[in-house]
């Protein structure tokens, strides 16, 4: 069975603390916080992300997952490893060289924190490879990052099955996470193809039963 991260990128801020409370309900594993700075990519989320993150530090203990899109991710990791996350989540194309992203792994990792690594649509799989021994989730994107409501990439599939067979050989444990464009078609792609979490925002947010939608994308 998959879990189930729920993007809050299109909650609506006055009704956002009773839909945070009927996503619990709903059973989601992880709230997926979208964390974009207006550089590297064009939207710009990090006051009402920290506003939201913040809220669920109050109200629920369900983990949080932070998928920072940005490009100072230093200064970002600094910013929310204050709010102890479950993970944080940044791109490896981000990074200028090596360094950047080995000095980051580190970074969370000295916060207690699981590290995840993002590859946008362009990004092979190879390209990743030399840091999966060190991380905990590598997030693949099967949309352009920057904004909800994008159609599935299905070029995203053969990366997650790329990343699952590399996993089994080596013998490693990260998770494979996938987020953009998941509803209850395309979930069984990636399901099939080895991915542990899905990251779904529109679909379950959209929903007239949450607790359904979230069960349709869980089951096996």
């Amino acid at each position: 069975m998959v879990e189930v991260s729920v993007s809050i990128l299109s909650v609506q801020q006055e009704n956002a603390i009773r839909t945070f409370y009927n996503l619990e309900e709903a059973k989601v594993n992880y709230f997926h916080i979208d964390v974009m700075d207006g550089k590297f990519v064009e939207q710009d989320t990090s006051s009402i992300m920290r506003e939201y993150t913040e809220y669920l530090k109050q109200i629920t203990n369900v983990p949080l997952d932070v998928h920072l899109m940005v490009e100072d991710v230093e200064a970002y990791i600094q910013s929310y490893s204050a709010m102890e996350p479950n993970s944080i989540t940044f791109h490896l194309e981000s990074a200028k060289n090596r360094e950047d992203v080995l000095k980051w792994i580190h970074l969370i990792r000295d916060f207690g924190i699981k590290v995840g690594i993002s590859i946008k649509p362009n990004t092979k799989v190879e390209e990743i490879i030399p840091y999966l021994p060190y991380i905990n989730v590598c997030l693949v994107m099967s949309v352009e990052p920057g904004y909800g409501g994008q159609t599935f990439q299905e070029e995203a599939i053969s990366k997650i099955e790329e990343l699952k067979e590399y996993r089994d050989r080596e013998q490693l444990d990260f998770l494979i996470e996938v987020d953009g464009g998941i509803d209850e078609e395309t979930v069984s792609l990636v399901k099939k193809a080895g991915c542990d979490i899905v990251v779904a925002g529109t679909y379950i947010l959209q929903a007239k039963d949450k607790k359904e939608a979230v069960a349709i994308l869980k089951k096996e």
